[in-house]
This record gives C-alpha cells, structure tokens and sequence, in this order.
C-alpha cells in the first residue's frame, strides 16, 4: 500500500503522521512524507520577483529536505518505525494542489492522510482550507485525521448517508478492507426530518449496501432531527464511534457535516478520524 503524508510540521499534520503508522501498523506499506514548499507564499510576497533555481533550492528546497529528515529521525527515535514500512521524503516547490495530485499519480498513492485543526470556538469551519481542497478536489481515498484524534483499535465505524446516491462499488472497497482488518461493526446512519418516507431510490440503495456489507453484518440507524450535525454529534457520543466515513460525491450531504456548521458543541470534528472515499 501506497500511503502520502503531507506536512507542514505543524503539530496536527505531524499528529496525522503519528495516527497513519499505527493505523497501518500491521500493513506493508510505503510513506511518503511530502512537504510542499508554497509558490503561492513566495508569490504573495512579491509578485514581480521570480525566484531562480538556485534560490529555491537554498531558501525553500534544502531546508525542507532537513526537516524531513529530522522527522524521520524522531519516529525512528520514539520507535514507530516497524519492519512493515518503508519511508521515503519528497519536497516539492509549487501550488499545494498541484503537487498533491501530481505525488498521487507518479507515487500510485492509495490513501492521502491529512491532520486538520478543528474548530476554535466560532471562529472557523471545521476542517482547513489545504484539508478542504483536498478532500474535495483530488480524487483519492483520504483520511482526515483531527488534531485530538489519537489512535485507538476501532470498534465503531459511522457511515452517516441520505441513501440519495449509488456509488460504483469500487468506491466503497477502501472501507471493505478497513472492516477486513479491524473487524470493527458498521453502522449505517440516516438522519432525516418529520414525517419523511424514504423513497424508492433510497429504499435501492439501502438494499445495495447491504448486500455489499452482507460480510460485516451492518446496522441501519434512522434518527429524526433537523439537524445533520447534532444528530451526528449525538451519535458520536451515544454509540462510542472511532471513525466517520463519507463519499466525496454526495457533495451537499458531505458539506453539511464536514464544512458548515460553526456550532460550538459539535466536537467530533476534532477527534474522530474521517475516511473520505472517491469514485
């Protein structure tokens, strides 16, 4: 398995970092630690000054790989490097997108691992703007990872959904697996208003994801409330979920968890791991 670690060396991409390799602790995989040097900094700075190659590399490029390694050297001195992984460094000098999709192609990434600062009172949204982009803009498997999420064997997995969309069953093959090795339970989650049936299609779609989970032996949870976030909340807390998973696709759906609320009480954003899965 191919894993890409962005940092920035804040505390919560380092955090993410730390979660991914005991997440992935049994797993054979190759980390790719990328640090993305800012075109757009430099730009904002000056925009009539192009740097030349040999200021790249002295200013931005050879710092970078310093502190990469210095990463390395703390795992590796805190003991979190086991025989199953394999590390290697990557620094780029460029636009933060670009250079992630450009990492995911050349590398054959299989899942990107992003921290995030959660919400700071009502200041925010909930996830960054780098985390924000990526999520929904680069078509890769990506796993969020809060600033207080500490890693912990999961035993419950939350797959909140409006059961609106069908997905290509490939989509959800990330989270197959995930349930393969942690044997966690799957409880699906649909939240809707007063006295709405669910509709053909949705009724469809429940049936596929049945069939498709047949194995893992989900639950259906339905919970009336009129808002997404604090039944989610809620949720969270009654049933001691470890991990959130959604589908990028279903963008509306997706926004209202991920991105919308400011609402002081809504915590899990800041310590529960969220898998995001792309067709």
């Amino acid at each position: 398995m191919n894993i890409l670690l962005p940092t920035d060396f804040s505390e919560n991409s380092l955090n993410a970092i730390s979660y991914a390799i005991d997440f992935y602790k049994a797993v054979k995989c190759n980390f790719y630690l990328l640090n993305v040097c800012l075109m757009d900094s430099f730009m904002a700075g000056d925009s009539s000054t192009t740097p030349t190659a040999s200021q790249i590399e002295e200013l931005y490029v050879k710092p970078s790989k310093q502190r990469l390694a210095n990463v390395l050297s703390t795992l590796n001195d805190e003991g979190k490097i086991n025989e199953n992984h394999h590390f290697f460094t990557l620094t780029e000098y460029g636009f933060f997108l670009e250079s992630i999709r450009k990492q995911v192609l050349e590398q054959k990434i299989d899942v990107l691992v992003m921290g995030t600062k959660g919400a700071s009172g009502l200041k925010q949204y909930i996830v960054g703007s780098n985390t924000g982009d990526v999520i929904t803009k680069v078509k890769c498997t990506t796993l969020v990872v809060p600033e207080a999420a500490t890693y912990r064997p999961l035993k419950e997995i939350a797959f909140p959904s409006d059961f609106n969309m069908s997905y290509d069953l490939q989509t959800l093959e990330p989270l197959s697996e995930v349930l393969k090795t942690s044997k966690a339970n799957l409880r699906m989650l649909h939240i809707h208003k007063k006295d709405i049936e669910l509709s053909v299609e949705q009724l469809n779609n429940i049936d596929i994801f049945k069939a498709y989970f047949d194995a893992y032996n989900p639950s259906f949870d339905y919970i009336e409330n009129r808002k997404v976030e604090d039944a989610i909340q809620t949720f969270v807390e009654t049933k001691a979920i470890d991990m959130m998973v959604m589908v990028a696709k279903n963008l509306n759906y997706f926004q209202s968890i991920l991105f919308h609320s400011k609402v002081e009480k809504i915590s899990y954003h800041t310590d529960i791991p969220f898998l995001v899965l792309h067709e």
